[in-house]
């Protein structure tokens, strides 16, 4: 096992031996250069490992420090203790810090404070149960990630932290420096909604927020503008309160709408003309259906019909009569749908509906053909009934008529019928009768 490298001056009370240990470096200077930063007092004493993690011990070196109360210098040693801040993970391995820290007395008799502890300038701070880099590193990553995302990277980076912690770091730092605003954008925003408004001054340039308002009114911007005189633009919103403010406390500067509002009262003002003008849409005409395509006849051959000009051409329709020709001569062998379909290599419902097709025009696109209905034979005597009434029988009433006769057909067979049946117009329903529940 390869020891581990300590300073001349450690001592072994100090109450830790590691369990596994290994060589860092001969050279102090360098251990202390890497792990520690330029500007402490702490010097390192040892470094060992324990397991999956480096344990860091360290020691305050300063021959006195002053006290925060007074701030009087004090050499006098009241006692010292053991601190354990957490720091970096250090290759990927978390790292304990034990910094051996002194108490000292302070000197002055009016002084409230007794004693005080010292404290390691760019390591530690008072009250504070994480290093100084650590604590950088925390409120970088909150202000780039916010809480939960920063959470989860602080984790793959070896720091347990949550998100609440995150966030606090953020809140921790200063405020940045103000500076002098040239253009900036006012607008209002709601405390509550349709009750409290108030006004928010952004910076334009930078896209941060300068100040908020409590009011949306001139009084209360026109002192906030004449506090900063060297403003040169204010993109602001069409109300007259800001522009009131604007030409009485800062008329040097150039009032330009902003970009929302400018698309918002285009978009408004096209509303109202199309609303004004819509009356004028109806008198348009109507949009002329295009015809539908006429098939060309071929000249000169016997298509088999009265009317020669009823024969489409083309591809699909030369493909749709060798087709027809070929499950009709098939079905003419003695072969059933299901053997035609698996000689032909097709599905059964498209051999079959070649086989109930009379023509092999029926198979064009376009050409269906008109298939008979259960109604057909009573739509004489549906007429007739609808006559004798003039018009004041109900669908039900036919329907039982009908069926009474020998009609097969459903109820909405009839009510849909009636429509073409009748010749002033659809034959009235039954009225619905509406039924409480338990009566």
């Amino acid at each position: 096992m390869a020891r581990a490298w300590r300073s001349p001056g450690f001592r072994s009370s100090y109450g830790w031996r590691a369990r596994h240990s290994v060589a860092v470096s001969e050279d102090p200077s360098a251990v202390q250069e890497l792990l520690f930063p330029s500007d402490t007092t702490a010097v390192i004493t040892s470094v060992e490992t324990d397991g999956e993690a480096i344990r860091v011990e360290a020691r305050c070196t300063a021959s006195g420090a002053y006290c925060p109360a007074c701030g009087d210098w004090s050499a006098q040693v009241h006692g010292s203790y053991q601190r354990f801040p957490t720091d970096l993970a250090c290759g990927g391995r978390p790292c304990v810090l034990v910094l051996r820290v002194r108490r000292f007395v302070c000197s002055t008799p009016s002084c409230p404070r007794r004693t005080f502890v010292e404290q390691a300038p760019g390591l530690t701070r008072r009250h504070g149960r994480t290093t100084e880099r650590l604590r950088s590193t925390m409120s970088k990553v909150g202000l780039a990630l916010a809480g939960r995302a920063g959470a989860r990277l602080a984790a793959h980076l070896g720091i347990v932290t949550s998100r609440n912690t995150l966030l606090r770091r953020v809140m921790d730092l200063p405020d940045p420096a103000p500076t002098e605003p040239r253009a900036v954008g006012v607008d209002d925003f709601a405390l509550r909604r349709g009750h409290v408004y108030g006004t928010v001054v952004i910076d334009a340039e930078t896209h941060r927020v300068l100040d908020l308002l409590p009011e949306r009114d001139a009084a209360t911007l026109a002192p906030w503008l004449a506090a900063h005189p060297g403003i040169e633009v204010i993109c602001r919103d069409r109300a007259g309160a800001y522009a009131e403010a604007a030409d009485t406390a800062a008329p040097q500067a150039l009032q330009v709408a902003d970009r929302f509002h400018l698309w918002q009262n285009l978009a408004s003002a096209v509303e109202k003309t199309v609303a004004a003008h819509r009356s004028g849409l109806r008198d348009l005409p109507l949009p002329v259906p295009e015809p539908e395509p006429v098939w060309e006849t071929p000249t000169g051959e016997a298509t088999g019909r009265d009317d020669e000009t009823d024969t489409p051409t083309g591809k699909f329709a030369e493909r749709a009569r060798m087709h027809h020709a070929l499950v009709h001569e098939l079905l003419a062998q003695g072969m059933s749908l299901r053997a035609v379909a698996q000689h032909l290599g097709w599905g059964r419902h498209t051999v079959q509906r070649y086989a109930r097709a009379a023509s092999w025009q029926d198979m064009v696109k376009g050409r269906k053909r008109q298939l008979p209905s259960k109604l057909d034979q009573f739509k004489p005597y549906l007429a007739a009934r609808w006559a004798e009434t003039g018009g004041r029988v109900t669908v039900l009433a036919l329907f039982r008529e009908i069926t009474a006769r020998g009609f097969r057909g459903h109820y909405s067979i009839v009510a849909t019928g009636s429509a073409a049946t009748c010749p002033s117009g659809k034959a009235s329903h039954p009225p619905r009768h509406h039924h409480r529940y338990g009566r």
